[in-house]
């Protein structure tokens, strides 16, 4: 597969393989890592890039790539380890960005159901016909007596 060179991005491949376009898939070995060659109906031969910078999207798992390859519809395709060295080190950028965003994601996930189960509680607890309502009055004013008590102790606490 070294041809005319098309590399391709995910949605490219996509969309080629959809279209009927590619003739051949090798998941090729190099180093320690593996990446996808491809060999179109047109004849061009090119790799599954990453979007952003075009580089060659690399999988250290060979499992992933497969994954990938099979979530596309791509189900037949040839191994090439010819250049497979498993020991070597694999190089992967550290993307403290992307884990802090899985971070807040997961926090905000957790944040969401917490807040759901909230509101269906209060929901079942006002169709309850047992449930008593304090009027706003009421409560107004209990939080009046409740604020000038601890006004008044933070006072005497500064003294």
């Amino acid at each position: 597969m070294d041809a005319k060179l098309h590399d391709l991005t995910l949605d490219q491949l996509r969309a080629a393989h959809g279209a009927g376009g590619v003739a051949d898939v090798v998941l090729r070995a190099e180093g320690g890592a593996f990446v996808v060659a491809i060999r179109t109906l047109s004849g061009g031969d090119g790799l599954l890039v990453k979007t952003r910078d075009r580089a060659p999207r690399s999988f250290a798992d060979p499992r992933k790539a497969i994954a990938l390859l099979h979530g596309l519809g791509i189900v037949t395709a040839r191994l090439d380890t010819a250049h497979w060295t498993p020991d070597a080190p694999t190089i992967r950028k550290a993307r403290p960005d992307r884990s802090a965003a899985f971070k807040r994601a997961q926090e905000s996930a957790a944040h969401d159901a917490w807040f759901r189960a909230e509101v269906e509680q209060a929901l079942r607890e006002a169709e309850d016909p047992d449930t008593v309502f304090i009027p706003h009055e009421e409560v107004t004013a209990r939080w009046v007596t409740k604020r000038a008590e601890l006004l008044r102790r933070a006072a005497e606490a500064n003294k």
